[in-house]
């Protein structure tokens, strides 16, 4: 049996700020480069990046062509496939469209969200029939209540083994670990 067709979103509105108003976040080389690199080595289909903002989508589009087709695919060509991998549309409508309009939404938070999934049964739903699957990963405080709504499933937090509490991942690392629990050997 094969596994369900699945690819990582990368959502920059609507997403929350600190105190839980709606916002649209700046686009990072860090997260084009480090999710890209991450999805590529879990074999996701794509890497999608989520902006309504113009001026940011064409940013993040000159850094991945730099690594596709210019210099830094050059100097240092293992780039190369996974930024071939990054898909830079204006909004998760325009990804889903794009990807699979059929496809399930799975979220991600650092925060328990009720009825959330944890990573064994995720792992099983993955080789299941069904639609794609898109994970998608929020900036800022995380996503807004609005796509939390829509997800198919929920996946449980990443939590800390800190005391405290203590659990504010960035989105690099955060992907990079549930792409490993979901996808990982």
């Amino acid at each position: 049996m094969s596994r369900r067709r699945v690819a990582a979103a990368l959502v920059h509105h609507p997403v929350l700020d600190r105190a839980g108003e709606v916002v649209t976040t700046a686009i990072t080389n860090l997260d084009l480069h480090d999710i890209a690199r991450s999805a590529h080595t879990f074999g996701l289909e794509r890497y999608y990046v989520a902006h309504p903002v113009a001026a940011q989508r064409e940013l993040a589009l000159r850094v991945r062509n730099h690594w596709t087709d210019g210099s830094g695919a050059r100097r240092i060509p293992d780039r190369r496939p996974p930024m071939e991998g990054l898909t830079v549309l204006a909004s998760l409508d325009e990804i889903v469209g794009q990807f699979d309009p059929a496809a399930d939404l799975w979220i991600t938070s650092a925060r328990p969200l009720a009825g959330a999934v944890d990573f064994a049964a995720a792992r099983e739903l993955l080789e299941s029939p069904g639609p794609g699957v898109l994970l998608v990963f929020g900036t800022g405080w995380g996503l807004a209540p609005e796509i939390v709504e829509r997800a198919a499933v929920r996946l449980a937090p990443i939590e800390s083994p800190r005391a405290d509490g203590y659990n504010h991942l960035s989105v690099r690392a955060a992907a990079a670990i549930v792409f490993d629990r979901l996808l990982g050997r």
